[in-house]
């Protein structure tokens, strides 16, 4: 169990510092769905490494990372839903 504890945390690290080091980059938007979906998932497997050896502080900190990162994918989820605006009629 704690081998999968430590992985799943480790991969949570991964997955933050990789996000930031290619928004870094400009490998990747900071409004775009991979850079939000990358934050969310590592947050949340940070959150459960954090849970798991009960350090509270750093689980508040990825609950909030977490809900940050839900937010940011659901506007990106939205922003590429929209229509592309096409030419007005009379243009």
């Amino acid at each position: 169990m704690e081998i999968g504890i430590n992985v799943i945390g480790w991969t949570g690290t991964v997955l933050l510092v990789g996000a930031y080091g290619m928004l870094t980059a400009n490998r990747l938007s900071g409004t775009g769905a991979l850079f939000q979906l990358m934050n969310l998932v590592g947050g949340l497997f940070l959150m459960l490494n954090s849970a798991y050896y009960g350090a509270w502080p750093s689980v508040g900190l990825n609950v909030v990372w977490l809900a940050i990162g839900i937010v940011g994918l659901l506007r990106a989820s939205s922003a590429a839903a929209e229509p592309v605006p096409g030419p007005r009629v009379g243009d």
